[in-house]
């Protein structure tokens, strides 16, 4: 009786600990968090415009972070900005589905089957190193100047990196939990669900992460080379402006393909963290 009433005060006197902590952290991973971010914007900010002064490019051909930031307040305000990236984002979200799609079936097919991982393991990852520009000429000859010739591309650049994600993840399952699976009766499918597939999320996660990255980069690419019309567009954006020599709305569209790209990246971060803290993985400091 008496351990049992020492072991309730020391589980109290924990949770009060652990208690401050999580007051006491969270304004200082708000910092930590924001510091970084806010000096790194500095930072840039004052280079680009040491570099602005240095003049080796007139104004018109590099535009100051001012002059920069002044044309992307502008857009802000603009219906056709927020059509542009409503139109860029469910190309974006569209193609990387599928991507997905294709990436886990091909990656579940070649990690369990011997005589196909021989055949076509090395042309996934060929295919994940071919440039995505390189494979426009053939969309286009394929399917014209439309929306599934964007979308062709996209999911030919994602599709490997969400494979070979998922291939990694079954390689590293260990061998006890598939004859754990095997002993409770799950087959094929059943054993896919319940242990492969959740014992190879970190790696699949890294996948999808690799397989976002080619998928944004082969969305701009094809949004720059095939024009729709009246589809506005980020790329049509980035392609109307250099046409145009208007350097400031050209650097205001880069500005807003980075910060979408920094919020998946972040999107994606939060996912690892919440993977890792379920795993118990997630590292405590003081």
């Amino acid at each position: 009786m008496a351990v049992d009433t020492h072991a309730r005060q020391i589980a109290g006197l924990d949770a009060l600990e652990l208690a401050d902590r999580r007051r006491a952290g969270l304004a200082t991973r708000a910092w930590s968090g924001l510091w970084p971010v806010a000096s790194a914007i500095a930072i840039t900010l004052l280079a680009w415009q040491a570099v602005v002064l240095a003049g080796w490019w007139p104004e018109y051909v590099f535009a100051g972070p001012v002059t920069t930031l002044t044309e992307l307040g502008h857009r802000l305000g603009e219906a056709e900005f927020y059509q542009a990236v409503a139109v860029t984002m469910r190309r974006a979200v569209t193609g990387f589905a599928a991507a997905i799609a294709v990436g886990l079936v091909v990656g579940a097919l070649v990690s369990r089957i011997r005589p196909l991982r021989r055949a076509v393991g090395s042309l996934i990852t060929g295919l994940q190193t071919m440039p995505s520009i390189a494979w426009f000429p053939l969309a286009i000859l394929l399917f014209g100047l439309s929306e599934s010739a964007i979308l062709f591309v996209v999911v030919l650049g994602a599709a490997p990196s969400v494979a070979n994600g998922l291939i990694a993840g079954v390689d590293y399952t260990p061998p006890i939990l598939l004859r754990a699976g095997h002993m409770l009766g799950f087959r094929r499918l059943a054993l896919y669900r319940h242990v492969i597939l959740p014992a190879s999320l970190p790696s699949f996660l890294a996948g999808l992460k690799q397989g976002w990255a080619f998928a944004w980069r082969s969305l701009m690419a094809g949004e720059l080379l095939v024009i729709i019309a009246n589809r506005p567009s980020l790329g049509e954006q980035l392609h109307f402006a250099r046409e145009l020599a208007d350097s400031a709305g050209l650097l205001a569209t880069m500005i807003v393909i980075l910060a979408i790209g920094i919020l998946i990246d972040r999107l994606f971060g939060a996912a690892d963290g919440a993977l890792r803290r379920r795993w118990g993985l997630h590292q405590v400091t003081d």
